[in-house]
């Protein structure tokens, strides 16, 4: 069962597409959308998870700052397509929609409102306080995030996400973490050795899996140029396995 529901945070609500199992409760699940907002294919994953057993929070964290499924349809695809012409437009439109999510106000409001999901589902009571993060691109860098700042999470999965913390905030870590990686994703790749390093001198639980072949996004299977259908397979069992041992 599917409904749009307000979370309550600290300062106002937040929309949320939130999914429930139709049987038993394996555990929660926040789900953090990509840059694009909270579009369809983030429904439809959720959907996917809930029908594994999970309660799936998926907020809405970009509608708010003018970025919407309307706005941004086919952004993906002409950035990830081979017509140098649809992306040489859609790289300044995607430029000005991204310009606010910069500020540091913007990534505090954030934070705290993915904190608001989690325990949102810490306290549901078929959930029980098991509960994880998945999320993509944006999402990934804010599963991140949430693994620093929330000691109670049992497990953290970012796709292509970016992972700028201090060796203090790395060590704040309490979650295992299972990082998914194309190897044609360069700037991500080129940060990867350095951040693999801090992980293990912090002591995290840390598993990056990097595949061949694939580039951003590869899991978005709305994207015709991005998605890739092995590494997402692959990813996908590889996430249930590792939400099986460390929420479920």
């Amino acid at each position: 069962m599917s409904t749009l529901q307000d979370i309550d945070t600290p300062s106002g609500t937040v929309s949320a597409y939130v999914v429930r199992p139709e049987g038993p409760v394996r555990g929660g699940l926040v789900l953090v959308h990509e840059v694009w907002g909270l579009v369809g294919h983030t429904r439809d994953v959720a959907d996917r998870f809930a029908r594994e057993g999970y309660v799936v929070v998926a907020p809405d964290l970009l509608a708010d700052q003018g970025i919407t499924e309307q706005n941004t349809l086919g952004l993906g695809e002409a950035l990830a397509g081979p017509d140098d012409e649809a992306r040489n437009e859609a790289q300044p439109k995607l430029r000005a929609l991204l310009a606010p999510l910069l500020s540091p106000e913007f990534g505090a409001l954030t934070t705290e409102r993915v904190r608001a999901c989690f325990s949102h589902l810490f306290d549901d009571a078929e959930v029980a306080g098991r509960v994880g993060i998945i999320g993509f691109c944006f999402g990934g860098t804010y599963s991140f995030s949430l693994a620093v700042h929330e000691p109670r999470l049992l497990a953290s999965v970012p796709f292509y996400g970016h992972a700028t913390f201090t060796a203090e905030e790395l060590g704040r870590i309490e979650a295992p973490v299972l990082a998914f990686y194309g190897q044609d994703d360069d700037g991500l790749l080129q940060e990867l050795p350095a951040l693999e390093a801090a992980m293990q001198h912090a002591g995290v639980d840390f598993t990056a899996v990097v595949y061949p072949g694939a580039g951003h996004a590869f899991f978005n299977d709305s994207n015709r140029f991005a998605y890739r259908a092995a590494p997402a397979e692959d990813a996908w069992q590889r996430t249930l396995e590792f939400l099986a041992r460390h929420v479920a």
